[in-house]
């Protein structure tokens, strides 16, 4: 498996803290499976990181698939629970993502995840029989939300990582606004937010990374918005001949067999572009780019198959690029 975070992270640092005051300070840590990187300007800047730290580290001892003591695994593990009130919340707008996305996203993919071999690194392709198994637990409208107690469906395991990783930044801007911070990067793996403006009042610059590896797509201009970017290339194997990546698509319990190669959504909700970015690549891209005419409410990169870039008419002026771009509206 390759990991290609890394290199985003760095470069959306670089692009980002060149201009910075000296009082601009940062903290790295890794949760979630990610390396994780914030930064603030402030006078409350260090403390205002020392707890959103803590807040990241507290998600995910609730929302971890894989931690054994984390809510979520007991829930998976005993099928039904009263939990926390931040893992209902994420519960909630999950299951209501599901139902805008008709099914693209679901949170109850989590058997046919680790069938692939995804939570363990142990790899492999299950065959017909298998997929045609896990695809009868795939279907988030069969797990019960009333207030905090979550009942599944018989067989059925939940998988929040499509999405909680846009609920930490949130969190993390809270705190952030909370301390009096007014200039803030949050990078989460593939997932980046702005807060404000840059420390000099400048306009942050994000690249997005070429899905080949071979430099960036082009750099956004902008603040006070997620931006995230789920793709094939970010966690994959290959057996046979074939790539078989992370993002699966609920309606066949395999990886998603998109004409789309990355897609970027930049929206004011992390939450919201967390969960879009799953859904638009599991969709392709005529659905997605439908499916953007439809919201509005976002901003949309697309990287396709055959080399297009495609970006929404609301990027027109603020996403910058060397090459050929189609703007759709």
């Amino acid at each position: 498996m390759k990991r290609a975070g890394l290199a985003a992270v760095l470069l959306c640092l670089l692009l980002s803290g060149c201009a910075a005051a000296p009082e601009t300070e940062s903290v790295s840590f890794f949760a979630m499976d990610t390396f994780m990187s914030v930064q603030a300007a402030g006078e409350n800047a260090s403390a205002a990181l020392q707890a959103a730290e803590a807040r990241v580290n507290e998600l995910e001892r609730m929302f971890s698939v894989t931690r054994p003591e984390s809510e979520l695994a007991q829930l998976n593990a005993a099928g039904s629970l009263t939990v926390s009130k931040d893992t209902a919340a994420l519960l909630e707008r999950a299951l209501a993502f599901g139902k805008l996305t008709d099914g693209r996203f679901d949170i109850t993919v989590s058997p046919a995840v680790d069938a692939w071999g995804f939570y363990t690194d142990d790899y492999r392709i299950p065959d017909a029989s298998e997929l045609s198994a896990l695809r009868e637990r795939i279907d988030f409208r069969r797990v019960a939300l009333e207030g905090c107690r979550v009942v599944l469906g018989e067989g059925q395991r939940l998988d929040l990582g499509g999405i909680a990783k846009g609920y930490a930044s949130e969190e993390i801007c809270r705190i952030l606004r909370q301390e009096g911070v007014e200039s803030g990067l949050i990078v989460l793996g593939g997932s980046v937010q702005t807060l404000g403006a840059r420390p000099d009042g400048s306009l942050w610059r994000i690249g997005i990374q070429h899905p080949d590896g071979s430099g960036y797509l082009g750099v956004w201009t902008g603040r006070d918005c997620a931006v995230v970017t789920s793709g094939d290339y970010r966690r994959y194997f290959e057996q046979d001949g074939k790539r078989c990546h992370h993002l699966l698509d609920p309606r066949t319990a395999a990886p998603a067999e998109s004409d789309l190669r990355s897609v970027t959504v930049i929206c004011a909700d992390c939450v919201k572009a967390d969960a879009l970015s799953t859904a638009l690549f599991v969709m392709g891209r005529e659905a997605a780019l439908d499916f953007r005419r439809a919201q509005e409410d976002f901003e949309l990169i697309l990287y396709t198959a055959d080399g297009r870039l495609i970006v929404s008419s609301g990027l027109a002026h603020s996403f910058e690029t060397d090459y050929p771009m189609e703007v759709a509206e």
